[in-house]
C-alpha cells in the first residue's frame, strides 16, 4: 500500500490533501493476476479483523437499520430500492467484519509488479464483511456459488446506494434481485 508523505511540519493530512508514495506497476491483466489480488485482499482482511469503523461510516449490515452513513443516504432512494438493498445486505448479517477496500475490482485501484500487489484509492474503505471485496473478475477469489451470489448481490446493492442517483447506481441496482 502507498505510504503517506508528511508535510514539513509532520502532518499527514493538510487542507483536504494526502500525498502518498509512488507505486510502480500496472493493473491486473490475467486470471492469475486477479488471484494474486484476492490473496492480498484476504491478507488485509485477516490483519484488520476487529478494527473500529471509520467515523461516520456504516457497514452494509448497519444499514439494515440506519438510513445514513458518510456517502450513503437511503432516504434519497425509492423505498422499493432500499428494500432490495437491505434484503441483499441481510444475507451478510452475523458475519465477522474487517477493513474492506471497497473498490478493488476496479483495475485502476490495483498496482502490480512481479513481486507485489498494491491497493490504491482507499476512499471507499470501511469496516464490513470481507466477501464484499472478493467479487472480482472471473471469480478470481474462488468463492463457491452461494457465497458469490450473496457477495455479488450485497456488493451491487452497496454500489447502488453509494452512487445514488446516477446511471451507474441504477445499473447496479438492476443487478439486485427484487424482494
Amino acid at each position: 500500500m502507498p505510504v503517506p508523505i508528511p508535510t514539513t511540519d509532520g502532518r499527514l493530512f493538510a487542507d483536504g490533501l494526502v500525498v502518498m508514495t509512488y507505486l510502480d506497476g500496472g493493473p491486473p491483466e490475467t486470471q492469475a493476476d486477479w488471484r494474486r489480488v484476492a490473496g492480498t485482499l484476504r491478507e488485509l482482511h485477516r490483519l484488520t479483523q476487529g478494527w473500529p469503523q471509520r467515523p461516520g461510516w456504516r457497514s452494509s449490515t448497519d444499514l439494515l437499520y440506519a438510513e445514513t452513513g458518510t456517502k450513503i443516504d437511503l432516504r434519497a432512494m425509492p423505498p422499493e430500492s432500499v428494500a432490495r438493498c437491505r434484503a441483499a445486505w441481510a444475507r451478510l448479517a452475523g458475519r465477522q467484519t474487517c477493513v474492506v477496500h471497497g473498490d478493488p475490482n476496479n483495475p485502476g485501484n490495483v498496482r502490480m509488479t512481479a513481486s507485489q500487489v498494491a491497493l490504491i484509492d482507499w476512499d471507499e474503505a470501511h469496516v464490513d464483511v470481507p466477501d464484499l471485496d472478493l467479487v472480482l473478475p472471473d471469480n478470481a477469489a474462488g468463492l463457491d456459488d452461494g457465497a458469490l451470489d450473496i457477495a455479488g448481490q450485497a456488493s451491487a446493492a452497496w454500489e447502488a446506494a453509494v452512487c445514488w442517483d446516477d446511471e451507474y447506481a441504477v445499473k447496479r441496482l438492476a443487478e439486485v434481485r427484487a424482494v
